[in-house]
């Protein structure tokens, strides 16, 4: 299996979402990794879902204020209410535009839900 060559989102950083070293928090990077897993889960077929897990986060690398960071994300599983997503994540660095590096990797398990949050199959679901 391999990840999407589409991104599910790209999001440049901005001075507001830093810390006092001039990096971005770890809490926007994990917000964009369960929006960019729920894109996934999305074109997979799923209509709603409610993030219950979100294991595996590797920090690998800061991201820094103007980097364009990508995120590509990839099906691990598809269960008859839930899937698990692996979302990897790269930074087009703003000082150097010709460098892209690997910044943060997670693992994310998503459940199909309803309107009123009972578990939903998911439709067209891989066995």
């Amino acid at each position: 299996m391999e990840y999407r060559s589409e991104a599910a989102i790209r999001v440049a950083m901005m001075p507001k979402d830093t810390n006092v070293h001039g990096t971005i928090f770890g809490g926007i990077i994990l917000s964009y990794l369960d929006l960019a897993g729920a894109v996934e889960a999305r074109w997979q077929g799923c209509e709603r879902v409610v993030s219950v897990a979100m294991c595996e986060v590797v920090f690998l690398k800061p991201v820094f204020v103007g980097d364009l960071v990508s995120f590509y994300t990839l099906t691990e599983k598809i269960g008859r209410t839930s899937i698990h997503v692996k979302v990897r994540v790269t930074a087009q660095r703003f000082e150097d535009p010709d460098e892209f590096v690997d910044v943060t990797e997670a693992g994310i398990v998503y459940v199909n839900v309803d309107q009123n949050r009972n578990p939903l199959p998911i439709p067209n679901r891989n066995d």
